[in-house]
């Protein structure tokens, strides 16, 4: 982003056709392979695979089978966002892909349905962090309303550091990346010396049937798969798009999906699954099985790490997502005013006060309850960008027959399709309340889109 001229300026720089903003106009392609790729795992790796095998514990070993699921199809929609990203360079991921398969109304839909996934995420990773923190603090275990407070209290804590401008967020992403893979990488190595076998017997324990079970835990893994997407969304600024993007965003994925299944399988080998379904910090305690006190300090400052800067990327994502849909016309324009120190902060203030609002509704589910129904609709909230960026990805198929081989654009809508089919599935795993709650805040949104057409006086949207 470049520097700011101002409170009710909207950037110092015109952005180019592909909505892309740098200094002196001139679009600098910087990114390749591996610093793309990293960029995937980076946003993907965040507090999901450190709580959920605490929310996967009452499905018992039928869980891995989810796991695998969703791996398939994360790759599936991998493949989506890596062409449709070749293709439409644009910034704004789902919701440009989603603007131009099916104008302003479905591009507004898809910004107001992830904007609402940024919200629960956030509130998520707060929860996340403070659980984690209870290997330090145990009264935050014990308490629901203190946890709560403290949820809030990290969450406006980096709120406000994001307000400020965070000038050196690279080198800090860049730490706490490295430092939450080293507990992922030493329980998945060292986890499977005192791994027992028994811990997957039943293999469903959740007392319904084995397609219900891996419903749900394919709609809880894919949480863990949120941000595949993100190596689309600086489109403009990677060195040979069309060969990039499509690499980096699957190898990104699978790597990210290894470290997920292999760790997810030690840490229920370890614990036994009735005091794995009730721990808080899941990692810390399977560390605490192998190495004691001190293997649960370190893996739990780890876990808290990853948490705290998964928490600082998604914050920053809060403001800018809204400024995109804004910049377009397709939000109140405030959302699109940078700071003097070049921040949306409108949208990071309102993101967070409804950040705030989902924690002080489930703070009394306790920490692992509150987590799993906040990713529960947060996952639900990212499906919809999902399902119309596959369709987006099917259309441009369907229109492109003729042009490359017939076997390829074959491909392109079967992978389309399988996408498609995969996010639908998992909406419908997710459960009647959580779709119940995603549907209505999604509804929330439309009076907002029929106030900004009324303003803009505009009925034919841009596709």
């Amino acid at each position: 982003m470049g520097p700011a001229a101002g409170a009710s300026s909207m950037s110092a720089h015109e952005p180019d056709e592909n909505g892309v903003t740098t200094p002196g106009g001139v679009s600098g392609r910087t990114l390749g392979l591996w610093m793309c790729t990293a960029l995937v795992v980076g946003n993907m790796i965040g507090s999901g695979v450190f709580l959920l095998p605490a929310s996967l514990a009452p499905f018992g070993g039928i869980s891995i089978v989810g796991w695998l699921v969703s791996t398939g199809g994360a790759l599936c929609l991998a493949l989506v966002f890596a062409r449709l990203g070749a293709k439409i360079p644009k910034i704004g991921g789902p919701y440009a892909y989603a603007r131009h398969g099916f104008g302003d109304f479905g591009g507004f839909i898809v910004a107001w349905s992830y904007w609402i996934s940024i919200w629960t995420t956030n509130a998520a990773l707060a929860v996340a962090f403070v659980s984690y923190s209870t290997v330090f603090v145990p009264a935050l275990a014990s308490s629901p309303a203190l946890g709560g407070i403290a949820s809030l209290g990290i969450l406006w804590i980096l709120t406000f550091v994001n307000v400020q401008g965070v000038h050196h967020a690279g080198r800090v992403q860049l730490v706490t990346t490295i430092l939450k893979i080293l507990p992922l990488a030493a329980i998945g190595l060292f986890g499977f010396f005192s791994f027992d076998a028994s811990h997957f017997t039943p293999f469903n324990p959740s007392g319904g049937s084995a397609f219900g079970a891996i419903s749900t835990t394919v709609t809880l893994t894919l949480w863990a798969f949120l941000g595949l997407e993100s190596g689309t969304i600086p489109a403009g600024d990677v060195k040979d798009p069309t060969r990039t993007i499509p690499r980096a965003t699957v190898m990104g994925t699978l790597t990210a999906a290894v470290i997920y299944i292999v760790c997810t399988v030690a840490v229920m080998g370890l614990i036994a699954p009735a005091d794995l379904a009730n721990s808080t910090a899941p990692f810390a305690d399977a560390a605490g099985t192998m190495w004691g006190s001190a293997g649960v300090m370190i893996i739990g400052a780890g876990a808290a790490i990853s948490c705290f800067g998964a928490l600082n990327g998604w914050v920053l994502l809060a403001g800018q997502m809204p400024r995109a849909a804004a910049l377009d016309g397709l939000l109140p324009e405030p959302f699109a005013r940078l700071n003097a120190m070049g921040t949306p902060v409108v949208g990071l203030i309102f993101s967070s006060v409804v950040s705030t609002v989902l924690i002080g509704m489930n703070y009394t589910r306790g920490l692992v309850g509150a987590f799993t129904f906040l990713i529960l609709l947060a996952t639900l909230a990212t499906l919809l960008p999902y399902v119309l960026s596959s369709m987006t990805a099917l259309m441009m198929a369907l229109r492109e027959r003729g042009v490359a081989g017939a076997g390829s654009q074959a491909g392109r809508m079967a992978v389309a399709s399988l996408a498609f089919g995969f996010s639908l599935w998992a909406i419908i795993g997710a459960g009647e309340s959580t779709v119940y709650w995603g549907f209505v805040l999604i509804i929330v949104g439309l009076p907002v889109y029929a106030l900004m057409r009324y303003r803009t006086g505009s009925a034919s949207p841009e596709a």
